[in-house]
């Protein structure tokens, strides 16, 4: 079954795509945005958090296989390459910059709905539905974005909470200072680190038993940050 109101990213520059597009993804029961070039395109991934993204190679203010490169670097859902270009050679290396498929134009609607649906499929048997997660005395209820320490409610504002559930996903990987600021707060600040320092160094206020020397909310010196759930 088709997940409901599933969120579809269409970045392509050409008008006639998204008058062909559209109906079908209504009909098809998804909740859908168009981006007309990369940089937008990198935006909405960034603060929309689509489910699937669907992609052309021919954009007018940068290739496509630099917005897919760039998308990599904070995001990791399903990206479907969808593109005029057939030559194998542009196939081989969109898919080593981390497309998940692709699409030549022109294309039927029918064949693309269902590779959309096989990439839904493809996201949710890789990402295990998590209803909580504990690190240390800090229970974080996902479903119900609720946050509490010793048993007590923590009240976050949305770019902390969504800062934790961002560091909560890496599962204890280490994730880059720009792969945070685009997730959080997009791809407009993702040189503005101060942001990050400061909304990294609250959450410690508010969930480390020690600020000063944190046991789960880890700095990775010149990198980024990492949760650690253990210890």
């Amino acid at each position: 079954m088709t997940p409901l109101l599933a969120r579809i990213l269409v970045i392509d520059d050409e008008p006639q795509i998204h008058r062909f597009l559209g109906p079908a993804l209504d009909a098809a029961g998804y909740h859908h945005r168009r981006a007309d070039n990369g940089a937008q395109g990198l935006r909405e991934i960034a603060q929309w958090s689509p489910d699937v993204v669907i992609l052309d190679l021919g954009l007018p203010d940068m290739d496509g296989k630099d917005v897919l490169l760039k998308a990599r670097a904070f995001y990791e859902g399903p990206i479907l390459i969808l593109s005029a270009r057939d030559k194998e050679g542009e196939k081989i290396e969109a898919f080593e910059r981390g497309a998940n498929d692709y699409v030549e134009k022109p294309f039927g609607i029918g064949e693309l709905l269902a590779r959309i649906k096989a990439a839904l499929r493809q996201r949710a048997a890789s990402q295990p539905p998590v209803a909580k997660v504990r690190f240390g005395d800090v229970e974080v209820d996902l479903d119900l974005r609720y946050v509490s320490r010793h048993g007590e409610p923590v009240r976050l504002p949305p770019k902390e909470y969504a800062l934790l559930t961002r560091l909560i996903s890496g599962n204890g990987k280490v994730l880059t200072h720009k792969e945070l600021l685009v997730a959080v707060w997009g791809a407009a600040h993702m040189e503005d680190t101060q942001y990050l320092r400061v909304a990294i160094g609250q959450l410690r206020q508010k969930l480390e038993a020690d600020p000063a020397s944190p046991m789960h909310i880890v700095t990775e010196p010149g990198i980024g940050y990492r949760l650690r759930r253990e210890g």
